[in-house]
């Protein structure tokens, strides 16, 4: 598959082959909504949490004793039925939410997005960004030659491109991200993709899960 290659300024300077098993992959929803509950829950921070008979204050002494009072049998105050006293079944902190996907399903997911934004016109490749300086506003310029104004945009330079990463910190609907380092959420969190070429060439290089 070849895709057109555009410079700073939006115009076209020639082409690109962009690998099949990337970016001609079948549209599969199922697998790319099952990379991103799973991505989504391993992100959680399990805060909530209820307190325990074990963990409440007090309750070290029996409250009365066993037989004789003709009141029922009780070996702490601060029992889950007491006010005051623990909690049977709350949200604990030490719940773990974490789940597995292995590598081929997770790269399936990415590159079935990826696939899916180039139909429908919504990844473009750049020749290169050329950040000589983390300039928010030069990037930001740049970016509003490819899409609409305000739009969110996905941008994968080449790896160990500082100046970009710093320029894109302060775009609120934009966010540059390593080629090694793309993942499903991200990819379905923004409306646009600008890759630059040699991106490309890293990714096909990177992910060897799919033949």
């Amino acid at each position: 598959m070849k895709a057109e290659v555009f410079d700073k300024t939006a115009n076209k300077v020639g082409t690109v082959e962009l690998p099949d098993r990337l970016f001609a992959r079948k549209w599969n929803p199922d697998l790319v909504h099952q990379a991103l509950m799973i991505q989504t829950s391993n992100r959680r921070n399990n805060v909530a949490h209820a307190k325990g008979r074990g963990e409440v204050r007090g309750g070290g002494r029996k409250p009365w004793r066993q037989k004789g009072l003709g009141r029922a049998r009780h070996g702490s105050i601060r029992s889950p039925i007491w006010k005051g006293g623990g909690v049977t079944f709350g949200p604990s902190k030490e719940k773990n939410y974490t789940k597995r996907l292995n590598k081929k399903m997770r790269q399936g997911a990415m590159f079935s997005v990826f696939s899916k934004k180039v139909q429908d016109g919504e990844m473009k490749v750049i020749d290169s960004f050329e950040a000589k300086s983390p300039k928010t506003k030069e990037l930001s310029g740049t970016l509003d030659k490819f899409f609409e104004k305000g739009q969110s945009v996905l941008i994968i330079p080449s790896a160990g491109d500082q100046n970009l990463y710093k320029a894109s910190r302060n775009l609120p609907q934009s966010k540059s991200l390593d080629p090694r380092s793309i993942n499903v959420y991200d990819l379905l969190k923004h409306k646009n993709i600008l890759v630059e070429k040699g991106a490309v060439e890293e990714m096909d290089k990177h992910y060897h899960a799919i033949k």
